[in-house]
């Protein structure tokens, strides 16, 4: 009995994980990987996988060869909603600000979660790095997503 039962979920474990690297996500989850991968990202993405959504997640959904940006574009492309999770040093990351960029553009719904940073303590600088249209968009995208309600989360608290 308990070998069967072991066998059952096994299988159902090979299932969902064939299913993550081959489904569009339904869920792309936007996140500054040194300050929330390991806290809020991960945690979401385990929450919503669970639950039977198909939440893309750098670390969880790429595998070594894959080409970043394609990988990334693409799953922002197939998506039905974003998950911004906004931290303190958001804003330094090119990829975080291409994705929200993105998902803006594209038109998707996007959830922004503030981790520990209020809306209005977001802001793109010109660090010198990026072309004027990229701080363009980026600003546009950061601007936007700002003004949408969104979730708290503080994590000296641990909760939304």
């Amino acid at each position: 009995m308990q070998r069967s039962l072991a066998m059952n979920l096994q299988r159902q474990t090979q299932m969902m994980m064939a299913k993550r690297f081959k489904e569009p996500c339904d869920v792309f989850l936007n996140h500054r990987c040194m300050d929330t991968k390991k806290t809020v990202a991960t945690l979401l993405y385990d929450h919503l996988f669970r639950h039977g959504f198909n939440p893309f997640l750098d670390n969880k959904n790429m595998k070594p060869g894959d080409k970043l940006f394609d990988k990334i574009n693409g799953a922002v492309m197939e998506c039905k909603i974003g998950v911004a999770i906004f931290s303190p040093r958001y804003c330094e990351s090119y990829f975080c600000l291409h994705e929200l960029a993105l998902l803006m553009g594209c038109r998707k719904k996007i959830i922004p979660i503030f981790c520990d940073v209020k809306p209005s303590q977001l802001r793109v600088l010109n660090n010198r790095k990026w072309s004027e249209e990229e701080l363009r968009r980026f600003r546009w995208a950061l601007e936007e997503t700002k003004s949408t309600v969104g979730l708290t989360f503080n994590s000296s608290k641990g909760y939304i």
